[in-house]
């Protein structure tokens, strides 16, 4: 039943932002990009809980504007996190990076309020279409590739998804974007999962996270390290709260991510390893169910996108002032970008839950939540790879940028960054003390009362011991964890390879069938046939049917041409991705009319 009250969707506002953008220059343009993102945030803040804009579409309901605590929790840092963005690409003087963040964050908040699974699949497709749009616009070789492979692999989560939403609708004939029972779950929801999972990077699903993140803009990796898990975490938390298998996955993502970022020599690349591990807790929390562990799934999110903004900011701000993101190629920049160092300490100290941090009171929600439910197993989990957490972020992130060389093994920067980068990462700094000193100020947005206090006694001593026994370890085997200039494989080596050895497959022994046998086969058995059968006499009409069967000869060598070139993001995206979208799309389509 709709509710009556004040809603104006947020997303619209995005929307109508990113078309005016590319037509404003200087001053009008830098308004807009602040303007925008402050009345969105008040467009959230002033939203009555009910349903909006519902259409009647052939017998479908479709729900544009599902607003309750859980959606606005969500729509207020999503909000809040463009607006600190937009400061933060100020500078830039290219309006289509602008405006394709302002279409991605409205993607977002458009999938955050949609009440059924057609609207949000709607808004999720215009996620992955404006996410790689920011790693196609740093328009580098490397950034084209992972641009690429980022499409491809999220037009197979939506696909995975779009089966499963039309194959619920066949079987319960309802497309209501809501809780799922656990109990009663089949293919149908599994595929929906699976469409999440995978935009929320759990393992295998995940290396396209660290490959897009670390090839994207610097202005854009900030965005994106934001919106598109995030997504797929309130998702997850509106459909699925409860699934146990969620619980597993969740701690295997958090481990995994923290033994890839210790590993990991590209600063950009460590810190989208371990969004993969801070996702893992929020995956372990919705898996849990509980009222705690959902409340700190949603809190986590919420200090999760700044402080890992934070991050991308700082190390974003090295980039563009250095040109260099690798450890192995940094270092002695202590004295060149001082406050940048402080406000990539505190996001750093943040994310590895310090007492008076954000991390602090977000994180131990989850894990007290996982310990009430008597998972011991996964609160062991959850809080060993919070000491891996400080180990890489905490310490390796700042030591290897800032301290580990006298001097930079380069000419020396002449200053900070712009100004606007550093009032933005001082914006971030500010909630991310603020949510950590004064946590009631996040608890009281979550969507369940709280009934929690993080500042016990045991959990600051426990914590503080964790972390003070993590920085001895680090010191005393800093020599084993220098930087080296590698390459790190990851589960994506297997698609990778295998790629590569279709494609010989296809170059040498498709050909060779093509060559040896088609042909002959052709020549010797269907061109008389053909012949015969036509009462062809003439030369011309004779060569006119010779080029109709070499025709279909030359048709396989073309497939293996194209086969061959399966792994080449040019041919993949335009033939490959689009033919098994819309031959995948046919064939569920029909077996629901079916």
């Amino acid at each position: 039943m709709t509710t009556v009250g004040f809603f104006i969707h947020p997303a619209l506002l995005f929307f109508a932002g990113m078309v005016a953008l590319p037509l404003l220059r200087g001053v009008w343009r830098q308004a807009l990009l602040l303007l925008v993102p402050l009345l969105a945030l008040a467009a959230v803040s002033l939203s009555a809980p009910g349903l909006y804009g519902q259409f009647e579409i052939h017998g479908l309901t479709l729900c544009f504007g599902r607003v309750d605590r859980l959606a606005l929790v969500f729509a207020n840092v999503f909000a809040l996190m463009a607006f600190i963005g937009a400061i933060y690409g100020l500078h830039l003087g290219d309006p289509w990076q602008q405006a394709a963040a302002m279409g991605y964050v409205g993607s977002a908040l458009g999938c955050v309020f949609a009440g059924d699974y057609l609207t949000l699949f709607l808004f999720w497709e215009g996620l992955m279409i404006f996410s790689a749009a920011l790693v196609f616009l740093r328009r580098s070789d490397r950034a084209m590739a992972a641009g690429y492979r980022y499409v491809l692999v999220h037009v197979t989560g939506g696909l995975l998804l779009l089966a499963g939403i039309l194959l619920r609708f066949h079987q319960e004939g309802t497309i209501a974007f809501s809780a799922l029972d656990p109990e009663l779950a089949g293919p149908a929801q599994y595929l929906i999962l699976a469409g999440f999972l995978l935009n929320a990077a759990v393992p295998p699903l995940h290396a396209w996270l660290p490959d897009a993140y670390g090839s994207a803009t610097v202005v854009g990796s900030v965005f994106m390290c934001a919106y598109t898990t995030k997504t797929a975490v309130y998702a997850l938390i509106r459909s699925f709260a409860g699934f146990e298998i969620l619980i597993l996955l969740g701690v295997i993502m958090a481990l995994y991510g923290v033994v890839y970022a210790v590993l990991e020599n590209d600063a950009r690349r460590l810190l989208s390893y371990h969004i993969i591990s801070q996702v893992g807790y929020m995956v372990a929390g919705v898996g849990i169910g509980t009222e705690l562990a959902i409340n700190g799934a949603c809190a986590h999110a919420y200090a999760h996108i700044l402080y890992k903004g934070l991050l991308f900011m700082g190390v974003g701000s090295v980039l563009h002032v250095t040109g260099r993101s690798r450890f192995s190629e940094l270092g002695g920049l202590w004295k060149y970008m001082p406050w940048t160092l402080v406000f990539t300490l505190v996001g750093g100290l943040s994310i590895s839950a310090f007492p008076l941090f954000s991390g602090f009171v977000s994180k131990s929600m989850i894990i007290s939540g996982a310990w009430e439910n008597h998972l011991q197993w996964a609160a062991l989990g959850l809080t060993l790879a919070s000491a891996g957490t400080f180990l890489h972020t905490g310490l390796k992130v700042p030591y290897f940028i800032w301290f580990w060389r006298e001097e930079p093994p380069f000419a020396p920067p002449r200053g900070e960054a712009p100004l606007n980068m550093i009032v933005a990462m001082a914006l971030a700094s500010y909630y991310c003390i603020l949510i950590g000193v004064r946590p009631g100020v996040l608890y009281r947005l979550l969507p369940f009362a709280v009934d929690y206090q993080p500042y016990t006694g045991t959990h600051v001593m426990a914590s503080l011991q964790i972390l003070l026994f993590t920085m001895l370890g680090f010191f005393l085997l800093i020599r084993k964890l220098y930087p080296e200039p590698k390459i790190g494989l990851d589960l994506d080596w297997f698609y990778r390879r295998g790629g590569a050895v279709f494609a010989t497959f296809c170059r040498n022994v498709v050909r060779m069938v093509d060559d040896r046998l088609v042909r002959n086969l052709h020549r010797a058995l269907f061109l008389p046939l053909l012949r015969a059968m036509a009462g062809l006499s003439s030369w011309n009409d004779r060569r006119v049917v010779d080029a109709a069967v070499d025709g279909s000869a030359v048709a396989v060598l073309r497939l293996g041409q194209w086969l061959r070139l399966f792994m080449q993001p040019g041919i993949l995206s335009r033939y490959v991705a689009r033919t098994l979208a819309v031959l995948a799309g046919t064939i569920l389509l029909a077996l629901c009319i079916r």
